[in-house]
């Protein structure tokens, strides 16, 4: 009997040794893309079982020593959990390690095997990657398959662009909320629940001050989007009419900052006819009208209004008061055109 254990551990042992030596071959037929940005419907064979977080609908080898009745490959539910033929096991959320050290212990305590060694590996995973998208150089999905963070993210997708926003948008996906549940960090409530499923981060903040608690841990199967920054828009009898990205503030620009931005006013400009158009749902033509006195404003005798994202300032021209007259769906159809251009 002995010498029958004996030679089982052996076999097993060869077979371990036989499908190491198939990932290892896998790894090298992969092309060197999917290394870098990763496929979906693979997974590195090199991931560390003690970095590599399951996930739903991963496949996994699980290798029980002199046990081949139990050993295979076996798929995570959408539950998070393992079936075999004895128990079911949780996995999603738990690195590979601390799968197999659960299943060890479990088949222990049930009296399945005396003396449990348990090995796991990935075969196929379908959610491990993070992708970033919005104001980042190089938006697209990356391969991920443990923790990383935030400032990492940002890095590998090439910084920001010039027009990113001040704040990043996290939306968590499966694992992170395991991993939050596993921790005991998950909301009591379902509202509590969906708030936690979406983090703002200051970027801007994060940036400038480094501060630890802003640079959040990214999960495989989150997203991160970071929305370009607010733009107003200057047209009219102004020098250099354009969308112009605010930068000034958080929240805004002034008229005088914008007008500057746009190389100042023309000599035929109506500077106290000027008037921001503000998007309105409630007005007739979705834009209500706010009157500006230019002329008291760059002379100090009026404030200086802020203008907000997606405003349109408009100067008329003293050479086109006809085209005033008929209303400003024209200034509107040209803003609507710097849009597009600034969208492509």
């Amino acid at each position: 009997m002995k010498t029958n254990r004996t030679a089982v551990r052996v076999i097993l042992a060869i077979g371990v040794l036989l499908a190491t030596a198939r990932i290892s071959s896998f790894a090298q037929a992969l092309p060197a893309a999917a290394d870098d940005r990763g496929s979906p419907g693979s997974v590195r064979p090199q991931a560390d079982p003690a970095q590599y977080l399951i996930g739903a609908d991963d496949v996994l080898q699980v290798l029980i020593l002199d046990v081949p009745e139990l050993s295979g490959q076996y798929r995570v539910g959408g539950n998070g959990k393992v079936t075999l033929p004895v128990l079911t096991e949780p996995a999603a959320g738990l690195t590979l390690a601390q799968f197999s050290d659960s299943l060890a212990k479990d088949l222990k305590a049930e009296g399945f095997v005396i003396d449990p060694h348990v090995s796991t590996s990935v075969t196929q995973s379908r959610l491990h990657s993070v992708a970033i998208t919005g104001a980042v150089k190089t938006p697209q999905i990356y391969a991920l398959f443990s923790q990383t963070t935030l400032l990492d993210l940002l890095s590998q997708a090439q910084g920001l662009e010039d027009d990113a926003g001040n704040t990043a948008i996290v939306r968590r996906g499966d694992i992170a909320m395991r991993v939050l549940e596993a921790n005991n960090h998950a909301p009591s409530t379902p509202e509590q629940q969906e708030a936690q499923q979406t983090v703002l981060i200051d970027l801007k903040r994060l940036l400038e001050s480094g501060n630890s608690e802003l640079n959040v841990a990214i999960y495989p199967g989150d997203r991160v989007t970071i929305p370009r920054a607010g733009v107003v828009y200057v047209v009219g009898a102004v020098n250099k009419p354009g969308g112009f990205t605010m930068k000034s503030t958080s929240n805004g620009v002034t008229t005088l900052q914008a007008l500057a931005l746009a190389e100042g006013t023309k000599g035929t400009a109506l500077q106290n006819q000027t008037v921001i158009l503000r998007p309105d749902s409630q007005s007739p033509n979705g834009h209500k009208q706010i009157l500006v006195q230019l002329k008291q404003v760059l002379a100090g005798k009026s404030p200086d209004p802020m203008l907000l994202a997606d405003d349109i300032l408009f100067v008329p021209d003293s050479t086109a008061k006809k085209a005033f007259r008929r209303g400003f769906d024209a200034v509107i159809q040209v803003t609507t055109g710097l849009a597009i251009y600034r969208g492509r």
